[in-house]
């Protein structure tokens, strides 16, 4: 049996407790997106039962061992940051144009782009309700963090503003895209278990970075997977124009490689034929797993994860301390 997130070696009372609330996640995700209408309740459960990481609510649950993991609010708080992100996911898909989403079929390509953009937002809605019972202020963290969310999704669209670092523009892109609901993820199970304000600050902090980590992580998969190991199509955000962490490490180089890299993904690959597109990402792919800006991306992943481990140092010693640890760990060797 696998151990959530690939974790190895939990105390073993700690890992009965997060598989338990990961099995309550899991079957409070599947009442949340029930509808009334069966077409409603089919494209709302598409990616619930297309599984995966399930990470935002295991750092909430991992979280809530700072406090009483017991309460029935800390289960409602990670099925909130889960649902919220499978929202995300359905818009996404439609920005990107993306084939695949975990392996499968994305929502926009077995319906279409308006049925995934209602289905987002239907599960944003259902976020809400679910928010509603856990009171005003986490109504207003959520607010805060759905701002974050579609900020960075903007600044990601309209790119770097002149003069501006490309890369540094993109790690901004990623805080506020991803490390924020993180962020958020990490803040509720404190929060919601009752831990002191000191931890909830550390456990914010904390799900802002790993959250940068784990996007970065992701990044570098997208480039040296292939769609079995990672669930989606290989490139697609070459496809769309998004310069990824390891392509902007490269293009930063001045080496034939990265020359050629930019002319492949240049802009007049919008409009090239299908196949020709694929063609190129496929060349520029194949360049870019063995240049010098992967290695460069994998060294920026390992610093994020690295000052995501050291913001755990004031929280008390025992087993979710040591499991946070594991995971900025696991985070970086899943790229590698």
């Amino acid at each position: 049996m696998t151990t959530p997130f690939g974790l190895e070696d939990l105390d073993s009372d700690l890992e009965s407790s997060l598989r338990d609330g990961l099995d309550a996640v899991e079957a409070r995700l599947r009442v949340a997106v029930q509808s009334s209408d069966s077409f409603v309740s089919e494209a709302a459960s598409y990616l619930v039962e297309a599984g995966g990481k399930r990470f935002r609510p295991l750092l909430t649950l991992l979280a809530a061992h700072f406090g009483d993991p017991t309460r029935s609010q800390v289960i409602d708080a990670a099925t909130v940051v889960e649902i919220t992100h499978l929202a995300t996911l359905y818009h996404d898909d439609v920005m990107d144009e993306a084939a695949l989403r975990r392996g499968a079929a994305s929502a926009n390509a077995r319906w279409d782009n308006s049925v995934a953009i209602l289905t987002g937002d239907f599960l944003f809605a259902r976020a809400s309700q679910i928010l509603a019972d856990l009171g005003p202020q986490a109504v207003l963290l959520q607010a805060l963090t759905f701002e974050q969310l579609v900020s960075g999704q903007i600044r990601e669209t309209i790119g770097p503003s002149d003069g501006q670092d490309r890369v540094q523009h993109y790690l901004s892109v990623v805080a506020e895209k991803t490390g924020s609901l993180i962020a958020t993820s990490g803040l509720f199970g404190a929060m919601f278990s009752g831990a002191s304000e000191s931890i909830q600050h550390t456990m914010k902090e904390f799900g802002a970075s790993i959250g940068v980590a784990f996007q970065l992580s992701d990044d570098v998969l997208d480039v040296a997977s292939d769609s079995s190991e990672s669930g989606k199509t290989p490139g697609t955000d070459l496809r769309e124009g998004v310069l990824t962490l390891p392509v902007l490490q490269a293009l930063a180089v001045d080496d034939a490689p990265a020359r050629e890299i930019g002319r492949l993904i240049g802009p007049e690959l919008a409009q090239a034929p299908a196949n020709e597109v694929d063609q190129r990402i496929e060349q520029a792919l194949t360049l870019l797993r063995t240049h010098e800006g992967m290695n460069l991306a994998r060294a920026e992943l390992s610093r994020c994860a690295s000052d995501a481990r050291k913001l755990l140092e004031p929280l008390p010693d025992g087993a979710a301390k040591q499991a946070l640890a594991a995971l900025t760990e696991v985070v970086v060797s899943r790229s590698v």
